[in-house]
């Protein structure tokens, strides 16, 4: 076939695709959602932290039924197709329909396997998938997996027929908030800060080739203080003699070497370590190799960052959270990552970006991502470019407890929720799972397990374990929720819609002190609202001017706040999400509420050195 013949071949391959794919309609979109591209959507390589060339990304149309619980069989009909990896309930899955905890969802695909990838171990990865799966290779199980924000995978090799030719199927079932699970703020009637389910396939799915040998998984942490990182590494089928090396760059200078055992931790002298922070996210290059009897076996690509969370004192005997040895004041949005085409999933990665760029635009150093996990390349972005995040565990089995966020009271309400043995297994595994996922983007510098007492349970233990299990980074035990426990490392406010703290007096010798979340001013904008009526905001305006005077207000009162020991704050919120108008964007991104300009100048003042003693 000439090149032109293929050309056109390929083009007519698009065209048909995008005749069997629409999004639907009814809701507002992103300017991105027109460049989704149904034959190869979400083409980049999905995990930027162990990088390996021969992969094949399974993004694209799949054959879907919503069939009624207990449909166990691989169905032998489907109802139409799904564009994966979004959600069935979004717009740009092309289906847009709930499935509910009385239903499952089915995914069906069939693929040409290249010759190539036959050899060694095929995997089968899934970036995420709400809530419980089992899928099926040429139609026997490939597995099982309980848990809607961790990636996971499954060794195909064995289930791999002759011929090219293979077909995966998918089965899913999602109680939303009917079930125990962590689900963030999905419920199947969305209204006020609740938002719509999703089910199903919500990341990247894809193929990798990997030999008998292989990595499985790399656990870097920085010592900034000895100028050292120390790596873990995970190999699959080691033979007696093999031997693991590591090296770290700094561009095309190599700057560490280590080898030996690879069941023990690796120490890499870092020289004169170049350190990550909002100001300049300097990322080395790592490269991790097997090798047996001086060849190369497996081989990987990833990247560290050199940083330190921690928190210190100040002159006042006041605790503050410190990166690489030193006070910066910690400011920036409740990011929700909602889509109004994707829901969990940004259209495309370059709209994965634009809220990371514009937030830094707009002159913030940090993100508090709420209640979701992201896909790895949203981390990988901020270490990019310098973002600080502080990454929440998604809630679920809310009830049955109270929220008291006021010390010195007691009401006679349960501040820990009974949960049940299921639900508080489900919660362990995920959490565990999330933050090993998550452990090497230098950007995360807290963990918050618990938000506004939504599920919170057994804090102490929960917290000291996530300290005990992650002492690199500052744990935030309880956002805005039962926070005065005395749990964990910080101690976080929620108030709307002015900035307060809490008593550095009687809270800050301990603890850090912050405000999680303050603001929420709305301004809804016509033409780019989900709903026509019924928007909200904590405080709604009628126009821009306004919105800013009071924006300035609340900013021009955080020094104050600062000096007096607060160590960060957060503002409700980076963008829209359905019927809530209290973001910094509208919805579909296309409107900024306020001056970037103004923003950026108002925010410096934030970041003053002179405003705590040392």
């Amino acid at each position: 076939m000439t090149r032109l013949n293929l050309s056109l071949l390929l083009l007519l391959m698009v065209h048909f695709a995008h005749a069997q794919w629409k999004p639907v309609p009814g809701k507002i979109s992103t300017d991105w959602a027109a460049k989704v591209n149904p034959s190869n959507p979400l083409p980049e390589y999905p995990r930027p932290q162990l990088v390996r060339k021969s992969w094949i990304n399974l993004n694209g149309l799949w054959q879907y039924a919503i069939l009624p619980k207990g449909s166990d069989k691989i169905p032998v009909s489907y109802a139409g197709q799904i564009l994966v990896p979004y959600a069935v309930e979004s717009s740009l899955s092309g289906v847009g329909k709930m499935v509910g905890e009385n239903n499952v969802l089915w995914y069906n695909r069939s693929i040409d396997l290249p010759a190539k990838m036959m050899g060694g171990k095929l995997l089968l990865h899934f970036g995420a998938v709400d809530w419980s799966c089992r899928v099926y290779v040429n139609g026997k199980l490939a597995g099982e997996h309980a848990g809607g924000y961790d990636a996971f995978s499954f060794d195909l090799t064995s289930l791999v027929k002759k011929g090219v030719k293979q077909n995966i199927s998918v089965q899913v079932w999602d109680p939303t908030d009917d079930g125990p699970q962590p689900r963030g703020k999905q419920v199947k009637q969305p209204k006020g800060i609740w938002y719509t389910p999703v089910t199903g396939i919500w990341q990247t799915v894809w193929l990798e080739n990997v030999p008998q040998t292989y990595i499985v998984a790399t656990k870097q942490t920085p010592d900034i203080d000895k100028k050292q990182l120390a790596v873990r590494v995970e190999v699959a089928d080691l033979q007696s003699g093999d031997q693991l090396e590591v090296t770290a760059w700094e561009g095309a200078k190599r700057v560490a070497l280590q080898a030996g055992d690879p069941q023990r931790e690796m120490i890499l002298n870092i020289p004169d370590p170049r350190l990550w922070s909002p100001e300049s996210p300097f990322l080395y290059d790592l490269k991790v190799a097997v090798k047996r009897k001086g060849k190369t076996i497996d081989e990987v690509a990833s990247y560290f960052g050199m940083r330190k969370s921690a928190m210190a004192k100040d002159a006042a005997g006041i605790q503050r959270m410190t990166l690489n040895n030193q006070f910066v004041f910690q400011y920036g949005p409740l990011d929700q990552g909602w889509w109004p085409d994707g829901l969990y999933t940004a259209p495309t990665d370059e709209a994965l970006k634009f809220d990371i760029e514009k937030t830094k635009a707009l002159g913030f150093n940090m993100i508090r991502k709420h209640v979701k996990v992201e896909p790895a390349r949203w981390y990988y972005h901020c270490d990019k470019m310098g973002m600080l995040v502080w990454q929440d565990m998604p809630s679920g089995d809310t009830g049955g407890n109270v929220w008291d966020a006021k010390p010195g009271f007691i009401t006679g309400g349960k501040l820990d929720k009974d949960r049940s043995p299921e639900s508080e297994n489900i919660f362990r595994k995920e959490w565990k799972a999330i933050m090993d996922q998550c452990y090497n983007y230098p950007s995360i510098v807290s963990w918050v397990p618990f938000n506004e007492a939504w599920g919170q349970f057994k804090t102490k233990e929960i917290v000291d374990w996530t300290m005990k299990y992650d002492p690199s980074r500052l744990v935030n035990a309880a956002s805005g929720g039962n926070y005065f426990m005395g749990a964990g490392q910080v101690l976080d406010l929620h108030i709307y819609p002015a900035p307060a703290m809490p008593d550095p007096a009687i809270f800050g010798a301990r603890q850090a002190l912050v405000l999680g979340e303050f603001g929420g001013l709305g301004l809804p904008i016509e033409g780019h609202t989900w709903l026509d009526k019924g928007n909200w905001g904590y405080q709604s305006y009628k126009n821009k001017e306004d919105l800013f005077a009071q924006y300035t207000k609340f900013i021009s009162a955080i020094p104050k706040l600062i000096r007096s020991g607060l160590s960060a704050a957060v503002y409700t919120q980076t963008t829209d999400v359905e019927i809530e108008t209290n973001g910094l964007f509208t919805y579909d991104r296309k409107v900024l509420k306020m001056p970037l300009d103004g923003m950026y100048q108002l925010h410096r003042q934030l970041y003053d050195p002179s405003l705590v003693k040392w």
